[in-house]
């Protein structure tokens, strides 16, 4: 989707920010001094609240041997009967920081307190800095402010909280069956397969099962977020969440499975697009592989190859960066195949088959262009 001005752009968010029911969000931000360095700087607290706790949520989180106390957190949330609110600050990732797994749960505690929900009932989200430590004192003064502001009428609030270097806020949605599924990402560096350094909140009010809900949501984040590259570098913080307030009853468990699809997959080709230093963004396909893990390791390689990056950035046509990126994995990585009958595409024109080069002179004029609009 294009926009012709930042305003349209803004606009259309707007559009797409309408809360489901039973959900408020609010945030709030303050300014504090990190222990590590002796500068002055602002975080933002956003809180996403439900007006009654719900026992359908679902998470899924990073596979970084090292992983911020939040995530660890987070797993052990899993296991609760109920979850009432999502606690997310900005700028602080609380990875390995001392005392950390205490911090988030100390601010857990106070926010559960404002809210009138137990402190389990939180499921807390950093992201930021790694390896600084929460200001934690700073956040539970700031808390109130948070409550304060929680509203229901728009989740823009919180698509702007959870920033960090995004270029802007990113919210997708899907109405279907009287209700709908809103969502928010924040993601722009450290973006590679197995998630990214993302923060995904899903928020719906069709009824669907805890069951259902954990079913689905890492379906849908296998082929989606699970399926983008920037840098090729993994985060310790990445949490995909999904809550479900149960308002609108109807709705199929397939139906509901193909909306969370589209807004995960929108939201994934959003964050690729709003990457630090993206220019270009490419899609990789790749059919007739053996199985799913070859096909997704064969576009992975040429997802993160330099060169091809190069080309592509460059609007220079070099094709042979392509070849050599499919070939470095299955040479070292993938299983015997006949290559004989590869045949590579770039922009719909066919440039290699049968092992051997399928370029001329148009074809790079007409790969040129291609490259530069991509």
């Amino acid at each position: 989707m294009q926009f012709a001005t930042e305003n349209d752009h803004r606009q259309w968010l707007a559009s797409q920010a309408a809360l489901p029911r039973g959900f408020r969000v609010g945030t709030t931000r303050f300014s504090f001094t990190p222990v590590e360095v002796a500068k002055p700087a602002f975080m933002n607290l956003t809180l996403i609240a439900l007006d009654r706790p719900t026992p359908d949520f679902a998470a899924v989180f990073t596979r970084n041997a090292f992983p911020g106390a939040p995530v660890l957190i987070g797993r052990q949330r899993l296991a609760e009967p109920c979850l009432g609110a999502v606690l997310v600050n900005n700028k602080v990732s609380n990875v390995c920081a001392p005392g950390g797994v205490a911090a988030s749960e100390r601010l857990c505690a106070a926010a559960g307190a404002l809210l009138g929900i137990g402190a389990t009932a939180v499921l807390p989200s950093s992201t930021g800095v790694i390896g600084w430590r929460l200001p934690v004192d700073a956040m539970v003064g700031a808390l109130p402010g948070a409550v304060a502001a929680l509203q229901a009428e728009s989740i823009m609030p919180a698509a702007r909280g959870i920033m960090t270097t995004d270029l802007y806020p990113k919210i997708r949605r899907a109405d279907l069956g009287g209700g709908s599924i809103v969502a928010i990402a924040k993601g722009a560096g450290m973006i590679e397969p197995n998630l990214a350094t993302m923060l995904v909140y899903i928020l719906t009010d069709i009824a669907v099962g805890r069951d259902a809900l954990r079913r689905l949501l890492p379906e849908a984040v296998a082929d989606t977020f699970n399926a983008i590259t920037i840098d090729s570098d993994q985060s310790t913080s990445d949490t995909v969440v999904a809550l479900a307030s149960g308002r609108v009853s109807g709705v199929g468990e397939a139906t509901f499975g193909a909306a969370l699809h589209q807004v995960c997959r929108e939201l994934a080709e959003d964050v690729v697009r709003n990457g630090e230093g993206v220019h270009h963004v490419m899609k990789v396909t790749v059919r007739g592989a053996p199985d799913t893990a070859v096909a997704r390791a064969v576009g992975k390689s040429v997802a993160n190859s330099p060169l091809f990056q190069c080309a592509l950035y460059g609007n220079d046509p070099n094709i042979g960066r392509l070849v050599c990126a499919v070939g470095k994995h299955l040479g070292s990585h993938g299983p015997v195949l006949d290559l004989g009958r590869c045949r590579m595409s770039v922009g719909g024109r066919l440039v290699f088959e049968n092992g051997a080069f399928r370029i001329g002179a148009e074809t790079e004029r007409e790969l040129c262009a291609y490259f530069s609009q991509a």
